[in-house]
């Protein structure tokens, strides 16, 4: 994807212990690594996502001018990645989108099922007094899986 999207910034949601090998094209995008498991809820031995971690990635958002890509990824899929396209879309796109821009998500990826704990905090964080998380309720758990496949939120 890094190949075929060109972007010009990358996240990696993943595993403290993952190994990730991932070629940027010699250093052309600018690359965030946020290490958490994906649990919505605290758990003994394992990270969940906090706050340092959600609002690490709006600031990197920030960054992001938007004339290339932004690809997001995580080790499946399904949980993490999606919530953190839903975040950035929310970010991009101002107060009373979030129920619209779920029902896209939805479209685009019938599968996904955002990592809730994620969309809680970016909730807070952006101040949509639970308009996010209703949202992400609203569009429910995704389709089974065992890996989810690209999508774009964007019509690009």
């Amino acid at each position: 994807m890094v190949a075929i999207r060109q972007p010009s910034h990358v996240v990696s949601l993943i595993s403290p212990a993952a190994d990730l090998d991932l070629d940027l094209a010699s250093g052309q995008s600018e690359h965030l690594f946020l290490r958490f498991n994906d649990i919505n809820h605290l758990q003994d031995g394992l990270i969940a996502p906090d706050e340092i971690h959600i609002r690490a990635y709006l600031d990197f958002l920030d960054s992001w001018e938007g004339s290339r890509p932004l690809l997001i990824h995580c080790w499946a899929g399904v949980s993490r990645s999606p919530a953190a396209a839903y975040i950035a879309a929310i970010a991009r796109n101002g107060a009373s989108c979030e129920r619209d821009i779920a029902m896209n998500l939805r479209a685009k990826a019938p599968y996904a099922t955002p990592n809730r704990r994620m969309i809680e905090i970016a909730d807070g964080l952006l101040q949509r007094q639970g308009a996010m998380i209703a949202a992400i309720d609203a569009i429910g758990r995704g389709s089974d899986t065992a890996w989810g496949s690209s999508f774009s939120l964007s019509d690009r």
